[in-house]
């Protein structure tokens, strides 16, 4: 079954490169973007869309499905890839928090300096 558009679940992220984001929320559809789970137990219509007719406009088209049998296992690959790289970016970060912090004399804050009064 092609990815529910309609179902709460249903996330879309389109981003300044043009590149476009489908997924489910739970991460219950291992085909995504480009299939849901026939019986997902999960499904559950978006009311505020209910009925809405989308213009052509407002979502881009899902790119073509890669070719070959198991789709899943090529998006396994794809997040194993994403997994590895994970902590050395956390690493990365926190060396630059800890430099700024040691620069400044200030723990970082990701909202700015607060206001007063």
């Amino acid at each position: 079954m092609p990815m529910r558009e309609e179902c709460k679940h249903f996330q879309s992220r389109t981003y300044d490169s043009g590149e476009v984001a489908r997924f489910c929320e739970l991460d219950l559809a291992p085909e995504a973007p480009w299939r849901c789970p026939d019986d997902c137990p999960s499904y559950e219509r978006r009311m505020a869309d209910a009925g809405w007719v989308h213009g052509s406009l407002v979502e881009p088209a899902i790119e073509a499905e890669p070719v070959g049998d198991d789709v899943g296992e090529l998006l396994d690959q794809a997040e194993d890839i994403v997994n590895s790289v994970l902590p050395e970016t956390v690493a990365e970060v926190e060396q630059v928090r800890a430099e700024q912090e040691r620069s400044t004399g200030r723990r970082w804050w990701p909202f700015g300096r607060g206001r007063r009064g």
